[in-house]
């Protein structure tokens, strides 16, 4: 009895992380899809589209907000069989999604041009880099609409649709950046504005999916057009402290970008290529940490934190093997995967220097992905926000800061940067072992 009890666990985890974890690496894929088209045009293309992509990364800060929010908010109702309440919770969290998304859009618009000339990039970066963030503002509330859709599938335990539907996007993505970069079927060669446009198409497209499956009765969730404020606020309770955390998180990136930034457009490149190779073995991690969020919360939404807790301890175990195994090949391999996003020897060899060091710390950051996701997924966000700050700040930003200064070397600074997953994942051990999570109300 008991083995069949381990085999429906292995089972029930796999069926929700297999798809969140291909569905996360597609939705990496997309991204760096851009990255991989402009890297023939030039260094300074992909340092523009990098650095676009990752100034990005505020806007996800806030985004973060409705998708811990979701998550925690439905995945308890759908945890207690309150499928009334979850699609008026479902509906209103729709709604604010959008009023959300016309302010960070103005804001967007006006001040992401900015970045480049803050962060003293080369004059080609900057002109680069300016047009094709501006392009992407107009994706936005359609990327807001849309992280409410899919993280609601998550919570309910569908993982499988939003995979189905990003397999599909990326393959119509990569058609259109190749006709829109490179001037292909008689339309101009855009270069890096074309990347934004299909970006931008491929976004509206796939919100236009959900709506049609949310319409058509196709999702747990019944289509309703009522606004709770009540159940609004019971989902910013938890988003707040994610989002500030994810927010004041990003920030410390770009300060960190700064410094990678002093030492050559190479440099940046490279570090801006490390990144989205990283992202690529992030996604194991990341789709096991959707689904501990979303068993942490159905599990104490049936009053059970035994078994949260054990279906989190199960995710943890796959998580680790899954980056103890890409972490192999970032050590020894990095070369060959760089050289499919750029040909540019200097470029390769930054990149690979920064792969070889992030490697190392696959296994702690399984720990960062997965304990953070569950006690998020509890609604223990002010904790990860405490823990994630204070390691970012005293282990990583500040360190760096100084080691670059004193050694003018980039690998003190990467060192300073793997060192803060280490702790973290240690900070993170602790609170979740201690269990007071078991007493959070959402």
């Amino acid at each position: 009895m008991l083995k069949n009890i381990n085999k429906a666990k292995h089972q029930k985890i796999l069926k929700l992380s297999i798809p969140a974890a291909l569905n996360s690496l597609l939705d990496m894929l997309q991204v760096i899809t851009d990255l991989i088209m402009v890297g023939r045009i030039s260094a300074f293309a992909v340092a523009a589209v990098g650095l676009g992509l990752q100034s990005l990364m505020f806007v996800f800060a806030i985004l973060t907000l409705l998708h811990v929010g979701t998550n925690a908010l439905l995945s308890r109702f759908i945890g207690a069989q309150k499928f009334k309440q979850a699609s008026l919770g479902l509906s209103s969290l729709l709604r604010f999604a959008f009023l959300l998304s016309l302010p960070v859009t103005l804001l967007w618009y006006f001040l992401a041009p900015k970045l480049f000339i803050w962060f003293d990039t080369a004059p080609e970066v900057i002109t680069l880099g300016s047009a094709y963030v501006s392009i992407l503002t107009y994706m936005l509330p359609f990327v807001f609409i849309k992280l409410v859709f899919v993280t609601a599938l998550t919570a309910s335990g569908d993982t499988k649709t939003p995979f189905y539907i990003k397999l599909g996007s990326i393959m119509v993505n990569v058609f259109l950046n190749w006709v829109l970069i490179y001037g292909n079927l008689g339309a101009p060669a855009l270069g890096v504005e074309g990347a934004a446009i299909a970006t931008v198409i491929v976004n509206i497209l796939e919100l236009m999916i959900y709506i049609w499956l949310y319409t058509t009765h196709k999702t747990p969730y019944t289509p309703l057009v009522r606004y709770t404020k009540s159940l609004i606020n019971r989902a910013l309770k938890v988003g707040i402290p994610a989002s500030l955390e994810r927010t004041l998180t990003f920030g410390s990136f770009m300060l960190f970008t700064m410094i990678i930034a002093r030492f050559g457009t190479e440099s940046l490149a490279g570090y801006q290529i490390g990144l989205r190779i990283e992202g690529i073995a992030f996604m194991p991690g990341i789709g096991f940490t959707i689904a501990a969020m979303a068993l942490m919360g159905q599990g104490l939404g049936a009053k059970n934190p035994q078994m949260a807790r054990e279906d989190v301890m199960l995710v943890l175990k796959y998580t680790v093997g899954f980056m103890f195994f890409l972490g192999f090949f970032m050590i020894f391999t990095p070369e060959p995967i760089v050289w499919l996003f750029t040909d540019d020897l200097q470029t390769i060899k930054e990149a690979s220097l920064y792969l070889r060091i992030v490697g190392l710390s696959q296994i702690p950051l399984a720990f960062n992905f997965v304990l953070s996701g569950a006690l998020r997924g509890a609604g223990d966000t002010k904790r990860t926000l405490r823990i994630n700050l204070t390691s970012l700040w005293l282990v990583r930003i500040i360190p760096a800061f100084v080691l670059a200064y004193y050694f003018e070397s980039i690998l003190f600074v990467y060192l300073a940067m793997i060192s803060d997953t280490f702790v973290k994942g240690y900070l993170l051990w602790r609170a979740f072992d201690k269990g007071e999570w078991q007493k959070i109300k959402v």
